[in-house]
This record gives C-alpha cells, structure tokens and sequence, in this order.
C-alpha cells in the first residue's frame, strides 16, 4: 500500500514535560487507524501537528505530494453560532474551496445530510444539540472527500444511537482515517490497524494490524516477549557483572570489547526494565457493605413525568447483591431521573419504591458536582491529613495519589489545572472510600483513557453489591452489565439480555417506522434539486438494504445452529428475529421502489 504522510523522529513538550519523543511511522492507502493510549500521552497534539494545526519541536512530518488532509477537532466551531446559518449553509462552505461543479456540490450537500440524519437542511445551527453538531462537524469534513481524514473524538457528545449512526456512516468512507477514541467497540468495528501512543513501548508507540480484539491480542504477545527477554537478559547481565567482579584486566582487545558488550547489556536492560515498568494503571476497586438482603431497592410500577411529558412507567424494578443492570436511553430520556430516584431524591409520580433499612448508595456524578475545584489534589484525596483509610488500613496520600497515577509534585496543585481524566480519577478515589450496597454510575468513563477504563471494568465486575451503569461505552457496557433497560423518554421503558438484542429491537423497529410511511405521491415533474434528493435517499436505502441483508443472513445462521436443534424456545426466538429482518428488507425494498420510481419520473 502506497504511503500517503510519513513521520520522523517527532518530538513535542508541553513545557518541561515531553509528551513523546522520537516518534516515526506512516499512514497508508487503504487503512482505517484507531489511535490509542492514556491521557496526556500527547494523542491530541499528535493529530494537530499531522494536519498542520500545530508545529512539533523537531522531526518531519512528510504528505504525500498533492495531499488532500480533512481534521476534525475536539471542539466544534461553526461560522453562525447566534441564527440565520443553516446546516446546509455549513456543508456549501465546507465545499466550497475544492472547484466543484454547481450540480456536484449541491448533490454532496443533498446526499451528506440525508445520510446524516438531517431532515430540514434550512435547520439553524444555533438550535442544535451537542449531538447533532457532532453529525454536521463529522458530515463537513467526510463531504470534502479527502485523501486521508483524521478525527479527534468523533464519538462525543453523541448517544449511543448516535455512535451507531456514525459506525454505519464512516463504514462507507472511500478514503482511510486516523481517529482517536475511546470507544473499544468503535475500534473493535470501523479500524483495520490499532496504534498505542505510550512511552512504555520502546519506539514510543505499538502499531498493531487489525480491529481491537487482535490489538489486545498482540500486545499481549508482546508484553509477554518483552518479559521473557528481560529475564533472560537479567540472566546473561548477571554471569557479566561476575565476570567483571573477578577483576578481568581490560588491557586486550577482547577483553575490552567483553566490558563493552557487558556494559551494552546492562544498558538494555535497564530500558527493558523501565519500559516494562510503565505498563501501570490506575488501581481501582471499589469497597463494599455486608449486606445481604435479597431485595436493595424494590421498586413496583413507578412511572415519572417531567413538564407534562411522561419519561417512563409504569416501571417495576428490583436490586439485589450482584445485580449489574446497564441503563439505556437517549439524551432527556430518564435515565439520570431514574438514578435519583433510586437514591431517594427523587420520588415516583406514582407507585412505590423501597430501599432496605440502613442502605448504602454511592453516587458517581458525571457533573463532577462534588469537586471543587479551588481545592489542591492532596485536600481532594484526604482532607486536611496525611493519610485515606482504605479496607481499615492507613496509606499515606503519596502512595493513594500514585495508585491513581498522579505524580508527587502534583498534590499541591488546584483541581482546576488537571486534565479532564485526572479530575475522573481524583472521583473514583473518593468513591473508593465509600462502603456500598449500590452503586450507581452515571458516565464514569468521561475522559478516562483505556488503561483505568479497563480496571475500571474489572472491579466493577467484581464488586459484590448492586450496581447501575449509564454509559456511552458500549464495550464496558457488554462486559459488565447482566441484563440492561432501555428508556426512550416516551414513557416506555423495556428490558434486554444484552447490547445485541437491543440493537435488533432498534432494527426492527426502524422497519415498522419504514413500514408504515404514507407511498408519496405521484411524481409531476420534479425538479432537478428533487431529483437530485430523490436519488441521494436511494443510495442512503440500498446501503441500509445492504446492512439489513447482512444482519437476515446472520440470522438465518443462528437459526440453523445445530446446537439449538431441539430448544423450542431459542428455535422461536431465533426464527423471530430472522422474521423481522426479513420484515426490514421487504419494507426498506418497498420505500427504495418508491422512490426508484419518483426518480425516473
């Protein structure tokens, strides 16, 4: 694969503290590249100085002649925040640099925002949630159609079905990427290369071919070859170091080229022994109470409505020791209501909900309400002493700090100048201190980087009490939680026994809401701009008939599973689901028809 921008020994600090040095590696034709790796690593800065944003303190960065790069940061900005531009105006901008033809950027236009999700292209900008100014920041940079893309956080600010929708649309991008994220299942669908930015790796970065799964796999097998290597090494460094305590004289050739090669050992591995030490993460285990009553919270068909609209009910729920429940639902569906309410500050509209005499509710607040920021990180940690009590053991604030990877000349700093994941952390150190019956989680894994986002998922796992789980995180979702419910701020509220079973929830009801649209009416004479849109929702529908074949088939499969042969119950429930993905391509067939038709009239 021809190499479309090429880096070389790149170097960048922030102040005194260098976030990488040396780095060098390239982009190519054809790969989608997830690029990973712990806060403060520099993965932000890396992406700015390749798209020309930002200078590096030395090192090249070399594009291929004529590169045509697209950046999408962090932050959005778009020309009229205050009224009167519209997100058509926006994509007609993004256009407008690169020679097209009249007809060409209108059909770009048309296409982008359909495929987006815009209904109304004369929508404001102003008007639009976090969410969908992530679609129309994502949809202006993918509509120039450039040679490579790189994304910084594409994923934020939009909800699950949103992260969906971005997976199926990036899916049909006919140029490569780079993204930062942390979203696992993100990488685990849409990369085909995984890059680690850590200072552990000898070269500074780990580049693995592939989607996650086998990203996780191959830095095993790497961790594991650099370990064997260490205690070898360690083994041939300690017959050297005896050697040269015997008092070799160095006055021959060969034995001065013996002390060279003892000294070059010694040297590697003490590199070997530092970068091995680096594979640190946050220590994160949550305290819980002795109780053991069946029933936490009981909660019997409690419904809640807010300014007239209902978000749900009626509701009936029950906690118990070891219930890991995942809680679903779009922006302003419930799903923070419902966690106050567990807790008590909230109470149902009507129904009934009871919590077990003495019960303990540990809240982690995506607000980051209970920080304040004026305070230095060692007040954060504990208080006004010298020492946090944890499991009924005292550790001095330095080693409480270093479990959460904050450094020694850190303490004395206000929370306000740490990073977004350092101000998560100072959190779950103060949530670790909280004996527990249950806790409930709201967005715990903001700005978190993937080392503490995966002992986050181990301890969470392992915490013996009831535990409440809101997160954009599919993956952290999947392996934690056992059953999940699903609010859609309608007043309906749905349980599922796992993410893939809502997400086929979520296709078949697409299909009805296809299903049941009105035919349009006989086309009279469009115009060309009709025509144009017309055919633009064509293609959007033969790329969703493509999906939904693909899901039927995947069906049929598990349906056939000798395994099931003789369970009643799964045969139906599978043959249930291949129903209705067989439902969704007929009525997807039908509406593509339909318009087909429009089309050619």
């Amino acid at each position: 694969m021809a190499i479309l921008l090429s880096c070389q020994n790149l170097s960048k600090s922030f102040g005194a503290r260098p976030l990488f040095e040396g780095l060098s590696f390239g982009l190519s034709e054809g790969e989608r590249t997830g690029l990973i790796g712990p806060n403060g690593t520099g993965k932000s800065t890396l992406l700015k100085i390749l798209a020309g944003v930002e200078t590096q303190d030395a090192g090249a960065v070399t594009p291929r002649r004529g590169l045509r790069l697209g950046y999408l940061a962090q932050q959005d900005r778009f020309t009229d925040a205050q009224g009167g531009w519209t997100v058509r105006d926006e994509i007609l901008k993004a256009l407008a640099d690169l020679n097209l033809e009249d007809y060409e950027i209108d059909r770009r236009a048309a296409a982008g925002l359909a495929a987006a999700g815009f209904a109304d292209p004369a929508q404001p900008v102003n008007v639009l949630s976090g969410g969908w100014r992530k679609r129309l920041a994502i949809l202006a940079q993918s509509a120039r159609e450039p040679d490579l893309l790189l994304l910084d956080e594409p994923t934020n600010h939009l909800d699950i079905e949103g992260v969906l929708w971005l997976e199926n649309f990036i899916a049909e991008f006919k140029f490569p990427f780079l993204v930062v994220t942390h979203d696992r299942r993100f990488l685990e669908r849409v990369t085909n290369r995984v890059i680690e930015l850590n200072k552990r790796y000898p070269e500074g970065y780990f580049s693995s071919a592939g989607n996650y799964s086998k990203f996780l796999e191959n830095r095993e097998s790497f961790f594991d070859a650099q370990a064997s290597r260490e205690d070898s090494l360690r083994n041939v460094v300690r017959t050297e170091i005896a050697w040269l305590r015997r008092g070799a004289r160095a006055r021959m050739t060969k034995q001065k080229a013996h002390i060279d090669r003892a000294g070059g050992l010694i040297q590697e591995l003490s590199e070997l022994e530092y970068h091995n030490a680096q594979n640190r993460t946050a220590g994160i285990d949550f305290t819980a109470g002795d109780r053991q009553a069946n029933r936490l919270i009981h909660a019997v068909k409690i419904e809640k409505s807010l300014g007239g609209r209902k978000l749900f009910g009626p509701l009936d729920l029950t906690l118990g020791p070891g219930e890991k429940l995942g809680l679903l639902g779009g922006n302003g569906s419930g799903k923070t209501t419902l966690l106050k309410m567990l807790t008590g500050q909230l109470a149902p509209d009507a129904g009934t909900l009871k919590q077990a005499q003495g019960l303990r509710v540990a809240v982690f607040d995506q607000h980051r309400s209970a920080l304040n920021l004026d305070h230095t990180l060692k007040h954060a940690l504990c208080g006004h002493g010298e020492h946090v009590f944890y499991k009924d053991a005292p550790i001095h604030v330095k080693a409480w700090a270093t479990r959460f990877l904050f450094r020694a000349e850190q303490l004395e700093m206000p929370l306000r100048l740490l990073s977004g994941g350092e101000q998560a952390r100072v959190l779950i150190a103060g949530f670790m201190l909280e004996p527990a019956d249950v806790l409930l989680l709201d967005e715990p894994t903001n700005d978190l980087d993937l080392q503490s986002l995966e002992v986050l998922e181990n301890s969470m796992q392992e915490f013996p009490g009831a535990l409440v789980l809101v997160t954009h995180d599919r993956y952290l979702l999947e392996r934690v939680s056992r059953r999940l419910l699903a609010l859609d701020g309608r007043g309906n509220a749905r349980f599922f026994a796992d993410l893939s079973q809502w997400e086929s929830w979520m296709a078949d009801t697409g299909a009805e809401t296809i299903a049941a649209q009105p035919a349009p009416a006989a086309a009279q004479g469009l115009s060309a701009k009709e025509s144009r849109e017309a055919k633009a929702a064509i293609r959007k529908l033969e790329s969703e008939m493509q999906t939904a074949e693909n899901q039927a088939a995947k069906a049929r499969l598990a349906l056939e599973d000798p395994a099931i042969a003789t369970d009643a119950g799964e045969l139906a429930e599978r043959q249930k689901k291949l129903d209705a993905a067989l439902a969704r391509i007929d009525g997807l067939f039908a509406r593509w028809s339909e318009l087909h038709e429009k089309a050619e009239n």
